[in-house]
């Protein structure tokens, strides 16, 4: 039996006292200075603020609730306080609720959903693969670019939560550990939101701030809102060195993780390698006119050189891959581009005798050989199949269904292309190995499918009320969250999204956050606590450099 005993108290827990304890020490100090009991009441609120915000004791949208709470209550204890009044009137205590910036927060979540229900980011991830291809080098600074854009003209949680799917079809398309694409796409999704007024929700919340403080102001303190272009000198150059900052020192300070421990469709090959000996990959080589393989029919190459072409390409517009596509009688052409299936050493081959050009990655049909659209699979022929008696060849299996047979495994046995598998009889209870496109003709029977659905024929409605809710920011005085709310109520009415998709599209939490924290900064400014932390800064720094005086106030 162990005579090790447990500690009383946590690491955690005494983490949190002896923090506890500085906080209350300083609590007291700070009122032992302050001019008024309401400065040092406000005060000491701000640091209660902040330890349960840095402590996490409960959330931080449950901590900026209690905070309005307990604002809203010393209106009943202030005698017991020794204050006059409430710190905050009750009648204003939830006005942070209906404040432009919080309904100009919920517009933009709803509006930056709408445009992600329309595929449209599936159409950007497509752009990426096609543009930066599988190196990392290339991929980071267009994700990172890409999401600062997006984030400038919606809030940067919405365009980061946007962007997550983008990045996990990246790094399982390219192979690169999805945790060196996420803390570079993060931090522009927050460096983007700087670009624009509408990016960020401290910016929007200050504007708004700004307001409110002007009611306290003499006529010749004013202070001027921003415009939506206001802060985009800044927050350009704050993107742009986030930019680099990953271009150059990424390699350094991003994790290192295989690509192997991360890539789903490494996993799926690394399994068929496992379960049948397949050691095959996707390759991309392009035809020459002068190589020998022009006009060849496909059904001469395959069998003999052991490989599978799955996609074809000839021009922008001429892709042959899935029902229809390819067969074992077309001929190939010149200038086109062929994605094969094999492996290393039979493609190399089959590249050295024709003269053939091996790409390093896969760029023309980085989008519609993604692990999202295709894939290899395994198919059972079941008892009573009209494909049983029949081979590949009598059905002309991939001109017919768009699959590509590359193993067959009966009575445990696994044969490969190259073999004479589609001249073989299927029986029932065949394994049949296969590259294929998703189709909607077959059925995946599975206990667990993930499915969200898209409204691409909504794109174009998405796009006009996006650019109605912008054209009205920046041409018109009217508020910012009457014209953002006019373009997320025209993307419900037009059935962009369903209004139940609406109210999940919006993290409450975040909102409840900003409504909740936004009496606490009306109590800081009416009791005086603002002035007061002024000058006590300005006692201090008042006599430096403006710069100086800009990094004490951040």
């Amino acid at each position: 039996m162990s005579d090790t005993k447990k500690p009383i108290l946590s690491p955690v827990l005494i983490k949190r006292l002896i923090a506890a304890s500085f906080f209350i020490v300083l609590g007291l100090y700070l009122a032992s200075v302050v001019p008024s009991i309401e400065i040092a009441w406000v005060t000491a609120l701000l640091l209660l603020t902040i330890f349960l915000f840095a402590f996490e004791i409960v959330g931080v949208d449950v901590a900026a609730v209690s905070i309005m709470v307990i604002l809203g209550l010393t209106t009943l204890l202030a005698p017991m306080m020794g204050l006059e009044k409430g710190l905050v009137d009750t009648q204003y205590l939830f006005n942070g609720f209906s404040s432009n910036a919080v309904m100009s927060i919920i517009a933009v979540m709803i509006i930056g959903a709408g445009l992600d229900k329309t595929g449209l980011m599936g159409k950007v991830a497509a752009f990426i693969l096609k543009v930066g291809g599988t190196s990392e080098k290339r991929i980071i600074p267009i994700i990172s670019s890409t999401v600062g854009f997006i984030s400038s003209f919606m809030q940067n949680v919405g365009a980061a939560a946007l962007f997550l799917p983008v990045v996990s079809r990246i790094s399982a398309r390219s192979g690169l550990p999805m945790s060196r694409l996420l803390m570079p796409m993060g931090f522009c999704a927050i460096l983007g939101g700087t670009v624009t007024m509408v990016g960020s929700s401290p910016l929007i919340l200050l504007n708004d701030l700004i307001i409110t403080s002007n009611t306290a102001l003499p006529d010749t303190q004013q202070m001027d809102t921003w415009s939506l272009f206001s802060v985009t000198p800044i927050g350009l150059a704050l993107l742009a060195t986030g930019i680099l900052y990953f271009m150059i020192a990424g390699r350094f300070v991003l994790p290192n993780t295989k690509k192997e421990d991360v890539s789903s469709a490494t996993n799926t090959m690394a399994y068929f390698q496992g379960t049948y000996g397949l050691d095959y990959a996707l390759f991309e080589v392009f035809v020459p006119p002068e190589s020998s393989l022009v006009n060849v029919m496909l059904d001469d190459i395959e069998h003999a050189y052991k490989i599978r072409v799955i996609a074809s390409q000839r021009g922008a517009n001429n892709l042959r891959i899935g029902p229809g596509g390819l067969a074992r009688n077309v001929g190939i052409e010149a200038h086109s581009v062929l994605g094969i299936l094999a492996s290393p050493e039979n493609l190399n081959a089959f590249v050295e005798k024709f003269g053939l050009e091996l790409r390093d990655d896969l760029l023309t049909f980085s989008e519609s050989l993604a692990a999202t659209k295709a894939g290899i699979g395994e198919v059972v022929i079941p008892p009573g199949s009209g494909l049983v008696g029949k081979s590949a060849r009598d059905v002309w299996m991939r001109k017919t269904y768009g699959i590509a047979m590359v193993a067959l495994h009966r009575n445990g046995e696994t044969l490969r292309e190259g073999e004479g598998i589609r001249d073989l009889p299927l029986h029932a209870g065949d394994t049949l190995v296969v590259h294929t496109t998703k189709n909607k003709d077959f059925v995946v029977v599975t206990t667990e499918y993930p499915h969200e659905e898209t409204r691409p024929n909504k794109v174009g409605a998405a796009l006009f009320f996006f650019a109605i809710a912008l054209g009205l920011v920046l041409f018109t005085d009217l508020r910012l969250s009457v014209a953002l709310l006019t373009g997320a109520v025209g993307m419900i009415l037009s059935g962009v999204l369903k209004i139940e998709e609406a109210y999940l599209a919006v993290s409450w939490k975040t909102v409840f956050l900003l409504a909740s924290l936004i009496p606490l900064g009306l109590a800081v400014e009416t009791t005086g606590t603002a002035k007061w932390i002024a000058d006590q800064t300005l006692l201090v720094v008042g006599d430096m450099p403006i710069w100086v005086i800009q990094f004490a106030v951040a």
